[in-house]
């Protein structure tokens, strides 16, 4: 049983929150996170077997009607995208630092999980949308080389969506600049 995740983005917190609901009732699936983002908008993410995301998704597309911005459903999830996206990592070294920074909330969770496969990287941060203005951002560690490549990797997705911002290495990160991002 594979693991996959599915995202939906409302432009209604409303109607994502009811949607939401019947997501989790309509197939067995379990929330990621389900909650408000800027600007305004509302983001259910959930897991769990590929055919039970892909059922969720669809009912949650269904009923967003006119209130959809964006869908996505990744089979195969790299497991460390869930961690990142509670906030929940914390490496025992922080090596180089990677950030990729998107337009686009879905687009930077498939970023993510390609950027994870690219290399042998360490997330740090999922930030999809809170206080960001709608934008997103991911911070990862490895050595420069793996970090690099996994800046190449979520380029080449933001290349296929044009919803790329910036992307940065920082070969040796600043013990003092690493305080203020945990």
């Amino acid at each position: 049983m594979s693991k996959a995740i599915g995202m939906i983005e409302f432009t209604s917190i409303a109607r994502g929150i009811y949607a939401a609901d019947q997501m989790v009732k309509t197939a067995d699936v379990e929330i990621v996170t389900a909650s408000s983002v800027c600007p305004g908008k509302y983001i259910a993410i959930v897991q769990g077997d590929i055919a039970a995301v892909q059922d969720s998704v669809s009912v949650g597309e269904r009923l967003a009607e006119e209130f959809l911005v964006d869908s996505i459903i990744i089979p195969n999830v790299s497991p460390e995208v869930f961690p990142a996206i509670t906030g929940a990592t914390m490496p025992d070294k922080i090596q180089a630092l990677g950030i990729i920074e998107f337009f686009s909330l879905a687009t930077m969770v498939i970023a993510a999980d390609a950027i994870l496969k690219a290399a042998e990287l360490q997330p740090l941060e999922l930030r999809l949308g809170t206080g960001l203005g709608g934008k997103s951002f991911f911070t990862f560690t490895g050595d420069v080389a793996a970090v690099q490549t996994g800046v190449e990797a979520g380029k080449a997705i933001a290349e296929q969506k044009g919803l790329l911002v910036n992307a940065e290495v920082i070969p040796s990160v600043s013990d003092r600049l690493l305080a203020s991002l945990f």
